[in-house]
């Protein structure tokens, strides 16, 4: 199996880097480890990531640490939006670790950063890639109150591998936040990605199309599962280009109206390119 080539520029991270280190902030670029961090410094974006760098949870694929959560900075909202006005980002994508020990998981603080950085930064879109929040509506709601242009929570596998690779997590949970939110917000794009690699069938990797695009979903990503370490899940199968390109092709055929599918795609890699059909 060949290896996967990342793209790797270290001077665009230590730039971007000195920068979440001047107002004391979090990617999951670096904390997630993604083999797109040079391109996606370099042309000035970057994942921001709030509520700490410590996760409650402790998916077997994720590189994200898992432990004793930090307490909430309430004042992360607006150091996050003058960040984005110094990059001149006119998307901004904000992710979180998973919060469960917080009454709202941590939804309130989305909202507040939604709010902040459309304030701070004229014309700017913002899209939010979400955890599910235990299945709480009343959270979800507070998210969707702030009218990000987007809503992602990411299915990350096919079903039958939940109780291996994300454990903690429900496939019908996270089918119902998507469908909650486009129920709720019509007009707000809602998004998913999977990882592949990990021992799904191709006929599973459909199947969980059909489920998305039932639950109203607009955007779906497709990337390639890299291990982070030999302590995590184990990677199965390195996926071929034709492949990715099928599966592309597919989702387009089931209803996708945006697919990025490809080795080096992440969730929030190009993320802009949706909006821009």
């Amino acid at each position: 199996m060949a290896k996967i080539k990342v793209r790797y520029n270290q001077d665009s991270i230590d730039q971007i880097a000195e920068l979440m280190q001047q107002y004391q902030l979090n990617t999951v670029c670096r904390e997630a480890n993604c083999p797109n961090i040079g391109e996606c410094y370099r042309r000035r974006t970057a994942t921001f990531m709030i509520l700490g760098n410590q996760c409650s949870r402790n998916c077997r694929f994720c590189n994200v640490t898992n432990g004793i959560p930090q307490l909430v900075d309430e004042n992360e909202p607006e150091r996050l939006a003058d960040a984005a006005k110094q990059m001149g980002l006119k998307h901004v994508v904000i992710t979180s670790v998973t919060r469960d020990d917080l009454e709202d998981g941590g939804a309130g603080h989305f909202a507040e950063t939604i709010r902040a950085v459309r304030k701070r930064v004229e014309g700017v879109t913002v899209e939010v890639l979400i955890p599910d929040f235990k299945g709480d509506r009343d959270a979800l709601g507070k998210v969707i109150a702030a009218e990000p242009e987007i809503i992602n929570h990411n299915l990350e596998t096919v079903k039958s591998l939940y109780d291996r690779v994300r454990p903690e997590a429900d496939y019908e949970r996270s089918l119902s936040l998507l469908r909650y939110v486009k129920d709720k917000a019509p007009e707000i794009l809602t998004k998913t990605g999977i990882m592949v690699g990990l021992g799904e069938t191709e006929e599973e990797v459909y199947g969980l199309m059909d489920d998305a695009v039932r639950a109203g979903c607009d955007i779906l990503t497709v990337g390639q599962y890299l291990q982070p370490s030999p302590e995590h899940y184990e990677l199965k199968e390195y996926i071929s280009d034709e492949q990715f390109r099928i599966y592309e092709e597919k989702g387009y055929e089931k209803g996708f109206r945006y697919v990025a599918s490809g080795a080096l795609v992440r969730s929030s890699y190009h993320a802009e390119e949706a909006l821009k059909l």
